[in-house]
Formats: C-alpha cells, structure tokens, sequence
C-alpha cells in the first residue's frame, strides 16, 4: 500500500510594518506619593473618564490593582453627590 503525501505551500506571514512598542505603565499614585484619590476632586478624576464618562480600565490607564479600586470607588461616590456625570447627556 502506497501512502501519498500532499505538500499544502507555505503561507508567507503578513508584515503590517508598525513596531508595537510595550513600554510598562507606571501607576500615576504610587509614583507620586502626595497626589491623593479624593472624591472631592473631580479635576483629577476626569483624567481616568472617558469623554463618555466611562471609567478607563487598569491596563489602559496604567494604574497598580489597589490604586485604580479606590479611583473607581472615588469616581462612583463623586457621581453619587453630583460632582461628576454619569454620562455625556447629563454633563
């Protein structure tokens, strides 16, 4: 009994061309130790919203585990007392 054996072409990889460059996010607070998360402040908790008010996630905004959950509660207690909107109809 003959086996045959079917060579398939081999498929050339796509280069895109762009050099993804991943640089480790350093956590704004734990960086600098004086600047508070205060649900007081809503001018530096607009940095961490987007412009539809949505909470920018961990891995995008480059904060440690323990900094962005008192950002977010923050974030949640200053919409709460109406210091932020909830979305970008309210603002």
């Amino acid at each position: 009994m003959v086996e045959l054996v079917v060579k398939r072409p081999m498929r050339k990889k796509k280069r895109t061309g762009r050099k993804v460059f991943l640089r480790h996010k350093v956590c704004r607070f734990c960086a600098d130790k004086d600047m508070p998360i205060d649900y007081k402040d809503p001018r530096t908790l607009r940095i961490f919203v987007t412009e539809r008010h949505k909470i920018i996630p961990r891995r995008i905004s480059g904060n440690c585990a323990r900094h962005q959950r008192s950002l977010t509660l923050a974030i949640k207690r200053a919409r709460q007392i109406a210091l932020m909107p909830f979305t970008s109809q309210h603002g």
